[in-house]
């Protein structure tokens, strides 16, 4: 019997990254990182995750900040059936540098690629969703799509991810996904309602 390669099972990986829905003010706690999602963002957040599964989207893997707004919208994208379970990650806390979550995404990759060679159910892509803060996740969309330090383009720095939005990202298989990844998706939340 041929041994399948793992690049040949699965040709990209699909990353999501989704901003958290609308918090409560800054300064209303006295610690930030327990702000809630007000109930408008809760509503919000809901439709926007109602809208991604009548796409007939769900993710591998969904990770979060383990901060309550992000863990909250975390919550209600599990509740409509997008993942079957959520992860926390505390290298997605706000201004976290791209590096710790490179390291840790390449631990997730290498694990998943793995259970691709022997798929329980074909797939020729994984997806990976990351719930979490800007201008974090902007920054990062940026880095992944452009480059470190790559000063050639203008357009560099000008993704901004609104509450509840999301960047779709396709991220090679192999190999660092600094400057190698392609942006198929940058969607507001005003066009999920």
């Amino acid at each position: 019997m041929a041994k399948t390669s793992m690049s040949s099972v699965i040709s990209a990986i699909e990353l999501y990254l989704i901003r958290h829905g609308i918090a409560a003010e800054r300064g209303t706690y006295a610690n930030d990182d327990d702000r809630p999602l007000t109930p408008v963002g809760q509503t919000k957040t809901r439709a926007m995750a109602d809208r991604l599964r009548e796409q007939k989207l769900c993710f591998d893997t969904l990770v979060t900040s383990p901060l309550v707004r992000a863990r909250e919208t975390a919550a209600i994208l599990q509740g409509v059936g997008l993942a079957a379970q959520v992860e926390t990650w505390p290298e997605l806390t706000p201004d976290r540098a791209i590096d710790p979550w490179l390291e840790r995404y390449d631990q997730w990759r290498t694990q998943h690629l793995a259970q691709a060679a022997f798929p329980a159910k074909p797939s020729s892509r994984l997806r990976l969703a990351l719930v979490g803060h800007e201008p974090t996740l902007s920054q990062w969309a940026n880095q992944l799509i452009w480059g470190d330090g790559n000063p050639i383009n203008d357009a560099r720095d000008t993704i901004v991810l609104k509450k509840a939005g999301i960047i779709g990202l396709i991220l090679p298989p192999m190999g660092s996904p600094l400057g190698c990844s392609q942006l198929f998706w940058l969607t507001p939340p005003r066009l999920f309602l």
